[in-house]
């Protein structure tokens, strides 16, 4: 047999043929969205509804259990960048176990916190759970199966997000009055390490064997090197702001609206606004094709300012609702933009690496959200000067990735 042929044949038996933008790729993209479902049910959703919870519980100040939240991200965000590192040494499905057993504990610690001090070996568990379950976790289990199909199957994964914000606000907040809050979170924990586990080891096991061979053929650029190109500067920049703007409204949503329509109403806003998510990072997957990808990402930036500027500004429910609308479309492209971008403008070996640190910089920003929105309200007597903070940023935020499109050549 010839030296080719030989070739063929290993590369075949190691599954590496036939594999990319397949049946197999598209069974760990579902997988995917699984773990989203609970990684942002359990890891972004939860906190919200701890610090009510606890508040109400204990009396402890929104101030206080707010910064436990501020650091529940600050670790995950310091934790996701060496999450590449993890997967080459532990393997990805090795990797996501661990981050849904973490995230388990995270929630059972949470939710029996009887002393404050109690936060914080909670925020660190949870911290680790979310940072394998985020994210930058969801491109390092899809990406590799996928080449052509990669927006589509990125979608797919990414709207596990947020059907978790569907699904896990209500459960949360049933269990928590039916049975109350430690129970709710030893059942959230254990229903996580029952569904996620399983999942993980028999589907996120193999990679296919054409992606390890590329990274095995080409050594990754240092993070240093990274930080230096103006592509991710640009890209890095402007997510970080535009999901600065994004985490602020949405924590701040209920309470804009509460005063005109009352907390139940106002709450459907939060499930308007995700559904829109699900819709709009569809459509975004269907639409993008060949096009530059910054231009969309843009665009979705000029759109969800567009429906801060109604928020902030508008009365009367046909206005508010439209304004939910225009920047729920965005919500999830936010996500699952950025690693579609990274595929176009970084080297395969480079694309999990620039992911992580989008990531973590990311969240790093977003965590202080919260509390800069609420302190323009207490300033302002209101929420128009923190809601046209949010369409201001998400403007610029537009003008850096579409600026950054003059740096879209592969680095050599």
């Amino acid at each position: 047999m010839s030296v080719a042929k030989q070739r063929a044949a290993r590369l075949a038996s190691s599954g590496a043929t036939g594999e990319r933008d397949g049946p197999a790729g598209w069974r760990v993209a579902w997988a995917a969205f699984i773990v989203a479902v609970f990684g942002w049910g359990v890891g972004f959703y939860g906190p919200g509804v701890y610090l009510a919870a606890l508040h109400d519980r204990h009396g402890w100040s929104i101030s206080t259990v707010s910064a436990a939240i501020t650091a529940h991200y600050l670790t995950s965000a310091a934790l996701i960048a060496g999450l590449p590192n993890a997967y080459r040494r532990f393997s990805v499905a090795r990797v996501t176990i661990a981050g849904a057993v973490f995230a388990a504990a995270g929630a059972v610690a949470w939710t029996s916190a009887r002393e404050v001090w109690q936060l914080v070996p909670a925020l660190l568990l949870s911290g680790l759970g979310w940072s394998a379950m985020s994210g930058a976790a969801l491109n390092a289990m899809v990406s590799p199966w996928f080449d052509r199909d990669r927006p589509r199957a990125m979608s797919t994964a990414f709207n596990g997000a947020s059907v978790g914000g569907l699904l896990f606000t209500p459960l949360w907040a049933g269990l928590i009055a039916a049975a109350g809050l430690p129970v709710a979170g030893i059942v959230v924990a254990v229903t996580t390490v029952l569904v996620v586990c399983p999942l993980a080891w028999c589907l996120l096991r193999r990679q296919p064997g054409a992606e390890a061979g590329a990274g095995a053929a080409a050594a990754p650029t240092s993070r240093r090197t990274l930080l230096r190109q103006p592509r991710f500067v640009t890209l890095s920049a402007a997510f970080a702001l535009g999901l600065f703007a994004q985490i602020g409204l949405f924590a701040h949503l209920i309470s804009r609206l509460a005063p005109e329509f009352g907390e139940a109403t106002a709450a459907l806003a939060i499930s308007l606004a995700t559904l829109c998510a699900v819709i709009g990072r569809t459509l975004m997957a269907r639409a993008l094709g060949g096009y530059d990808r910054r231009v969309a990402a843009a665009a979705n930036f000029a759109m969800q300012a567009v429906g801060s500027l109604l928020l902030a500004l508008g009365a009367g429910a046909p206005v508010l609702a439209l304004g939910c609308v225009l920047f729920g479309l965005g919500v999830g492209n936010l996500t699952s933009l950025p690693p579609l971008i990274a595929q176009r403008e970084f080297r395969p070996a480079d694309v999990g690496m620039v992911v992580a640190l989008l990531t973590a910089i990311n969240q790093a920003v977003f965590a202080f959200a919260p509390a800069v929105f609420g302190g323009l309200r207490d300033l302002a007597g209101g929420y128009i000067a923190a809601f046209l903070l949010a369409a201001i940023v998400q403007i610029l935020a537009a003008a850096i990735v579409a600026g950054g499109s003059r740096h879209d050549l592969p680095i050599s």
